[in-house]
């Protein structure tokens, strides 16, 4: 189903037509548990966010963690199993990495960082939406 949605557009924008709503769904009855649970914050971690259009509105800041797009590869690779290719035909599907970069009120760089170093990074964004 992942090559034929990548391969054929309106193919991927069906399958999205379905998902998308029922996504939705669940995200705004996730989201009042939690507010109604006392949560300052609610983290969504939103693949297609710069694509979807309706995301953006619907969120107070954006926050990307970022990598080179070899690395990138190279994860997907290493956790998924693809081939090289498969993951450069979803990565071509996508939006482009500076037009994420553009998005985002606040980017962590996730390459090549120690893990401490990453610690630090994320405690700086999380100061930096107020937790």
């Amino acid at each position: 189903m992942r090559a034929h949605a990548y391969s054929d557009p309106s193919s991927r924008r069906q399958l999205e037509e379905i998902i998308h709503p029922l996504v939705g769904q669940e995200s705004a009855r996730q989201v009042q548990a939690a507010l109604a649970g006392g949560s300052r914050c609610v983290v969504f971690d939103i693949p297609l966010l710069v694509e979807s259009g309706r995301w953006r509105s619907q969120v107070d800041r954006v926050l990307v963690v970022d990598c080179s797009e070899s690395t990138q590869i190279a994860r997907v690779v290493a956790r998924n199993g693809l081939q090289p290719a498969e993951v450069q035909a979803i990565i071509a599907a996508q939006a482009s990495r500076a037009l994420r970069l553009s998005a985002a009120d606040i980017v962590i760089c996730n390459e090549g960082l120690p893990l401490e170093a990453l610690r630090q990074e994320v405690a700086l964004a999380a100061k930096g939406f107020g937790l």
